[in-house]
């Protein structure tokens, strides 16, 4: 199997890391869910190389990463694990971060409701989630790229489309979350930072 290219993944990497650098420190285990084609996991292996970083997605999916990593031949990268929301619990090995990116709108609002509840229960105090993807802020879209990108997400499944930054928010806060940073990327996205707060301090 060829290595399948992702343009978003192209677009967005660089500034993804630089936001990464800030939060990341030595020995971090970063669990991805959702790596798709793999890429943003090389990327941010290679520029990190002091932290581990843990691949994860659906079955059908694996065969992408697995390329990927064959071809990358990274010791501190690792997977893919087989991880669906709502179906399947974490990998065994303990996780000091998470990232995910574009996996909110496709995600049913359940599944994602799903998503921030298992990260709840896995990640421990002090833990840091990384959620990257187009939100919209007071119902409404940040433009009209995104509005047509919502539009077309439905088309394809009805449960899928942009989520309400509030309503991500409030789900995080729920978890056991508590938002530290929103940062504004390219092409009308965010990569919205989250911090795992003390037990019972909900």
């Amino acid at each position: 199997m060829e290595k399948v290219y992702s343009p978003s993944v192209a677009r967005n990497k660089e500034p993804i890391l630089e936001v990464l650098k800030q939060y990341l420190g030595e020995d971090d285990r970063v669990l991805e869910i959702g790596s798709g084609t793999g890429e943003h996991a090389i990327h941010f292996a290679k520029a990190l190389p002091d932290i581990h970083w843990v691949t994860s997605d659906v079955p059908k999916n694996h065969p992408m990463i697995t390329e990927w990593l064959k071809f990358a031949q990274l010791k501190n990268i690792h997977g893919p694990e087989k991880l669906e929301v709502g179906k399947h619990d974490f990998p065994e090995k303990p996780f000091s971060h998470v990232f995910t990116a574009n996996t909110l709108h496709i995600m049913s609002w359940k599944e994602c409701k799903s998503f921030f509840k298992l990260i709840g229960k896995r990640l421990r105090e002090g833990s840091v989630v990384f959620i990257y993807g187009p939100f919209n802020y007071g119902g409404e879209y940040t433009s009209e790229s995104n509005k047509s990108f919502d539009l077309s997400l439905k088309g394809r499944n009805e449960k899928s489309g942009i989520r309400g930054f509030e309503d991500v928010c409030k789900g995080m806060n729920k978890a056991g979350f508590k938002l530290l940073k929103d940062h504004e990327m390219p092409a009308n996205n965010r990569l919205l930072i989250f911090e795992r707060l003390p037990y019972g301090k909900l």
